[in-house]
């Protein structure tokens, strides 16, 4: 089989830190490519993930311009997909097209025809509720988790193939360090994530936490402080920005609450499996939770609030605790040394590691190239 695998033009895959589609393309793709698939990645120019074949428009991931006023950023999707839809048009050999691009991908390639496409949907399907509730009977979707294909519009839910677990890069790793005292929590900092909460939790606990991720795209607190101090700044008064430093900023001490900014890599390795728990206070519902994947594969308990897919990833009391109020997280926090690492990682190998995802998207590309053809 000859895929084209379509992961947008925001960042490299894989990404150097944060980049949670990007991951898992760069997780699907080897793992496809050792099953004999062809792969075709629609990428950007500093992405270092071997395929058989690279497209690309732009030299570097465009994910910085994303801040932007939409006027000046509506057509970097668009020259991406236009690019990938010329490529369609004057080949034969693409058997599928696995895309990835957030509602630009889906809406060029339903206009285009071609080949059979399944669009795997990363993100709450209630932010465009237009465009999904009409969505191109023409593609085939799949969800991320059965909770995030539960909320979708009842036509997308009805037409989905079904819902793939994500796998990360980390899934087979085999990394181990000596566990520290530190709690973690690991992505993008900004309301949905409940980084304020996990610190306040940790705060009275008297428990050292480590928050690690990107704020609006700022990779580090000497960026940060930059843009604050900067009311000039198109970053200034965004609301990642002021979520950070409104309501995380408060607790931070420089010991025992500690913001490093973005991590990948050997460190973000190295930062999870020295932690004692992983913690996800999400204030949303998760569609996907990579970085509870990337937890569970690295021997690191994952304690969070019982929303979106974790209940799907995490088993209450055996690979992690869930709560329902922040008064709950704090218990279960200082009970995660009653869980088994070793366990966490069994369970990461068994149900997230990207030969299982692989053969689910082999099972689903079947699946929609045989749906196109009794169409």
């Amino acid at each position: 089989m000859n895929v084209l695998v379509n992961a947008g033009p925001w960042l490299a895959v894989p990404p150097p830190g944060y980049g949670g589609i990007e991951n898992v393309v760069a997780t699907l793709v080897p793992a496809l490519r050792e099953r004999g698939v062809r792969v075709v990645l629609a990428t950007v120019g500093t992405s270092t993930l071997e395929a058989d074949e690279h497209i690309t428009v732009f030299p570097e991931g465009q994910f910085a311009h994303l801040q932007k006023p939409y006027n000046q950023v509506m057509g970097l999707a668009h020259a991406h997909q236009t690019r990938l839809a010329g490529e369609l048009r004057r080949r034969d050999d693409i058997d599928l097209v696995h895309d990835h691009l957030e509602v630009v991908g889906p809406a060029v390639l339903s206009a285009l025809g071609g080949p059979p496409v399944l669009h795997t949907l990363h993100w709450d399907l209630r932010k465009h509720p237009e465009f999904y509730s009409a969505f191109p009977p023409s593609i085939a979707v799949n969800g991320v988790s059965h909770s995030q294909l539960a909320r979708a519009p009842q036509a997308l839910r009805e037409a989905a193939l079904g819902a793939v677990h994500l796998a990360t890069p980390l899934a087979d790793e085999d990394i181990r360090a000596e566990r520290g005292e530190h709690l973690v929590v690991m992505g993008r900092v900004c309301g949905l994530k409940g980084q304020h909460i996990a610190a306040r939790v940790c705060q009275k606990l008297g428990l050292p936490l480590v928050l690690a991720g990107p704020v609006s795209g700022l990779n580090s607190p000497a960026e940060l402080d930059a843009v604050a101090q900067d009311p000039g700044h198109p970053l200034h008064g965004h609301p990642d920005v002021r979520y950070h430093l409104e309501r995380v900023t408060p607790y931070l001490d420089g010991d025992l609450i500690r913001w490093i900014g973005s991590v990948g890599g050997a460190e973000r390795d190295g930062l999870y499996a020295s932690a004692r728990a992983s913690l996800f206070p999400i204030q949303w519902d998760e569609p996907g939770g990579t970085a509870i994947v990337e937890a569970l594969a690295l021997g690191v308990p994952p304690v969070g609030l019982r929303r979106g897919c974790l209940p799907e990833i995490i088993e209450h009391g055996r690979t992690g605790f869930l709560a329902d109020t922040e008064e709950e997280l704090a218990e279960w926090v200082l009970r995660v040394d009653e869980l088994d690492p070793e366990e966490c990682r069994r369970e990461a190998r068994r149900r997230f590691s990207p030969a299982v995802m692989a053969e689910r998207y082999l099972e689903l590309y079947e699946r929609a190239r045989r749906g196109r053809e009794k169409s």
